[in-house]
């Protein structure tokens, strides 16, 4: 990183430290603001003054079109004015009755959600099951976790058997998924993370998930609950959802399908068949953050985990059963109106240009000893300010990510970040 040599340690003084990590370094300074609060009101234009001079320079700016890392936290102008309008409204729509559009757009926009990724109908409100959004991934899979495990413990015959429940997913799971089964009150030690290999492009083996749960079994575990996904994080392999199904099936076990980043895609005719579940339209689907959708085939079972009864929130609706209450399809009691901006979105843009819408990984081709060669790349690449990209682990091997999807990008920023990754990868290896 710049001029100074790693081994060097000595300590620099401000204006060099400042030169040396330029390229990284974008903090907030505590100088740059008052040590309190102010306690008169200011001038707005003073306010947005400090935006530009004090927070932009600290951002990472996700929406830039030379933006490749991670995955992105998809945006457009359909989706700002959706949050736009969210936000100027404001309604807290924990229950029908406290603000029915809210709901009712919600079961709607899920529907269809539903259709355009032809999800099976007992998905959708219109047949016995239905969707939710939630805030996150995570938050959506405690939900269903809990859901399960409450049904598991019932059939077991109380909370005392909550330590012989065990979960599954493969070693390209996101990480959520090992938080979730934590909050849900699942033991670390049953949280089974099957390990994929190159062989099988890093999806998880049907085989292997069987081999895992008849050896639980036959420890005296209870299998709970498979997460399978499409679009790993780290590669964005698809797992064989209808194998894996069916060895779920099999074991009477609740399939839980994670398809936060490539879940969009499968609104395209040509790549349904991955999708034969949970989706993040904040991801790949045009919507500001946050916005995460959830199907269940069975709510009640979520309804029956999750609900509260408290009386100041009885009123006749939710008496008749006849309307539904998200409050008990989620954690919290409040909730955003989040399908405002996913319903301006869809109509904003129409399936026919949604489904006109990219994850790549890749690692230096020269075989050599030095295996940080391709983090030296990935740091080059960063530290030059032009573009910024992520790494993964895959079966022990570091390879990079060059995630593309940003509404901004073009084929321009594309070919530049290729003659940029040339340019780096040549000047490591002369």
């Amino acid at each position: 990183m710049g001029s100074a040599s790693r081994k060097t340690f000595l300590p620099l003084d401000p204006v060099t430290f400042s030169n040396e990590s330029k390229a990284f370094k974008a903090l907030l300074s505590p100088a740059m603001l008052p040590e309190s609060a102010p306690y008169c009101p200011e001038p707005l234009q003073d306010i947005l003054e400090d935006v530009s001079n004090c927070i932009i320079p600290g951002l990472t700016h996700w929406q830039s079109p030379n933006f490749f890392a991670y995955f992105h936290a998809n945006a457009s102008t359909a989706g700002f004015l959706g949050e736009m309008l969210c936000s100027g409204f404001n309604v807290v729509g924990f229950n029908w009755i406290s603000s029915p559009t809210a709901t009712e757009l919600e079961s709607i926009v899920l529907d269809w959600m539903g259709k355009m990724l032809k999800l099976p109908s007992s998905f959708l409100f219109s047949r016995t099951g239905g969707g939710v959004l939630h805030g996150s991934t995570c938050e959506a899979a405690v939900c269903v976790l809990a859901a399960t495990r409450d049904k598991a413990l019932k059939e077991l015959g109380g909370w005392e058997n909550i330590t012989k429940l065990a979960v599954y997913a493969s070693d390209q799971t996101h990480f959520t998924f090992q938080k979730a089964a934590k909050l849900a009150g699942i033991p670390p030690s049953n949280f089974r993370l099957i390990e994929t290999s190159f062989s099988t492009g890093f999806s998880l083996s049907p085989e292997n998930l069987r081999f895992a749960i008849e050896d639980d079994i036959k420890s005296g575990l209870v299998p709970l609950f498979l997460c399978a996904t499409i679009g790993t994080t780290p590669s964005g392999a698809v797992d064989p959802i209808a194998e894996l199904g069916k060895v779920a099936m099999e074991f009477k076990r609740w399939l839980h399908i994670d398809a936060a980043y490539a879940g969009s895609g499968c609104i395209c005719p040509e790549l349904r068949h991955y999708l034969d579940g949970l989706l993040n339209p904040h991801k790949w689907f045009l919507t500001n953050m946050d916005c995460c959708c959830l199907w269940i085939k069975e709510p009640k079972l979520s309804v029956d985990s999750l609900s509260t009864d408290p009386e100041i929130l009885r009123n006749n609706a939710s008496k008749s059963k006849a309307v539904v209450d998200y409050k008990d399809w989620q954690i919290a009691l409040s909730r955003r109106f989040r399908a405002l901006k996913l319903w301006v979105v869809i109509r904003r843009h129409g399936l026919a240009n949604l489904i006109k819408f990219a994850l790549v990984c890749f690692r230096l081709k020269p075989k050599v000893e030095e295996e940080d060669l391709n983090c030296k790349l990935v740091e080059a690449i960063n530290s030059s300010g032009r573009a910024f990209m992520s790494h993964a682990v895959l079966s022990g091997i570091y390879v990079i990510r060059c995630a593309i999807g940003t509404t901004l990008t073009q084929q321009h920023h594309v070919d530049a970040l290729w003659k940029l990754i040339q340019d780096k990868a040549q000047s490591l290896l002369m």
